[in-house]
């Protein structure tokens, strides 16, 4: 899990790279990625752990999960349908279920304080050789 405290700055909103900054940069160690099977939602599940779910699938932090992941996903949602359809709920297991939906990264605060950020895609541009290509064919009056 990332550090406490405040919500750090995006990178693109500072003045300067952290790294310029002083701060300490720690090594990565790095494993292989292993292919992935995202299981199924279990359909007696309360809607709002089932849109939960779904929206995991999505979202861009899933481009990170792993089997084990998905498994700490999976039941964190079961716990979370069951707290939801439960006829007396307790505010503490809310928050133990909260806060292990922070090791999954499911909000942005919780991205940035691991110093992970999502950004909207790049659109694909032309290359400049098929640009180039282009403004030739057009100066020759050649239709494309």
């Amino acid at each position: 899990m990332g550090a406490r405290g405040p919500v750090p700055n995006r990178e693109d909103d500072l003045a300067r790279p952290r790294s310029r900054k002083g701060s300490d940069e720690q090594s990565v160690t790095k494993g292989e990625l292993k292919p992935v099977k995202i299981p199924n939602a279990d359909r007696n599940w309360h809607p709002i752990a089932q849109k939960l779910w779904d929206s995991l699938k999505t979202s861009g932090q899933a481009d990170f999960y792993q089997n084990s992941d998905w498994a700490f996903a999976f039941s964190l949602c079961e716990d979370l349908s069951y707290y939801k359809k439960a006829g007396k709920r307790s505010g503490q297991m809310l928050q133990t279920i909260y806060s292990a939906f922070e090791r999954l990264l499911v909000t942005e605060g919780d991205r940035r304080r691991v110093r992970i950020e999502l950004t909207e895609p790049v659109p694909e541009q032309d290359s400049a050789a098929v640009v180039a290509i282009a403004d030739y064919k057009k100066e020759l009056g050649i239709a494309e």
